[in-house]
């Protein structure tokens, strides 16, 4: 007779295999999880009215010698400077960009070219935070003496709410485009996988305008029109889609 121990693990072995050797491959992928990663990129922007502008404005001067054309320069930046703390501007506002010295040269056919003057230039950026005193301050400069200004460039002072408002914009376009996947394929979106920041811009700037050499005292405001400023934020990301 067959010990009762080895009868006993024979029968088990034989109740198992049946199950072991019956299972089928589609009834195994039936119980893996469908699932599918869905990525998706969007970009929102929101517009602000600017509230500062900034420029950039100097003075150019010419002679025959290097000191005479710097002193002449320094003449006519120390009027130029004294014109922006009276129109309101605080130092903070007003820093120095460039200054620069070149030599002047008289080109002829088989000579070398030779030294005619110097020309003296010194540049400062410019930020106005009252933008309704901008068309004032730049006839100011004019009539003090500043013969270069380049701008105004129009901005916001404090961004930040403005690129929240439009990262919020961009993360709800991002979700409705992937419920519109998943609504089209009969799926669900399960979660967010990932999601990135893929750039931000900042305020768009106005088309520029350049004045060059002083013109004649006017009796109104240089007209500036400030218009609106944006800023653009766009992610990428990524969501998981099931049945």
């Amino acid at each position: 007779m067959m010990p009762l121990r080895p009868l006993l693990l024979a029968l088990a072995l034989a109740t198992a295999l049946p199950m072991t050797t019956h299972a089928k491959p589609a009834d195994i992928a039936a119980a893996a999880p469908q699932t599918t990663l869905l990525s998706i990129s969007a970009s929102a922007e929101t517009s602000r009215t600017p509230d500062i502008a900034t420029l950039s404005t100097g003075v150019v001067t010419q002679s025959t010698e290097a000191n005479t054309a710097m002193r002449n320069n320094a003449v006519q930046m120390d009027k130029m400077m004294a014109a922006l703390r009276a129109a309101g501007l605080a130092e903070r506002d007003i820093q120095t960009s460039g200054i620069n010295l070149n030599p002047q040269y008289k080109y002829a056919d088989n000579m070398p070219p030779t030294i005619v003057g110097y020309q003296a230039s010194n540049t400062v950026n410019v930020k106005v935070r009252e933008l309704g005193k901008l068309g004032k301050v730049l006839d100011t400069l004019v009539a003090q003496g500043a013969n270069q200004i380049n701008g105004p460039t129009f901005g916001i002072d404090k961004p930040d709410p403005a690129y929240t408002e439009a990262r919020i914009a961009a993360v709800k376009k991002a979700q409705a485009q992937a419920q519109t996947y998943a609504d089209t394929l009969g799926m669900r979106v399960l979660r967010i996988v990932s999601i990135n920041e893929g750039g931000s811009s900042g305020p768009q700037p106005v088309p520029v305008m350049r004045m060059m050499a002083a013109p004649a005292p006017m009796a109104k405001d240089t007209a500036v029109a400030a218009g609106e400023s944006s800023v653009s934020v766009s992610v990428d990301m990524v969501f998981e889609l099931g049945r």
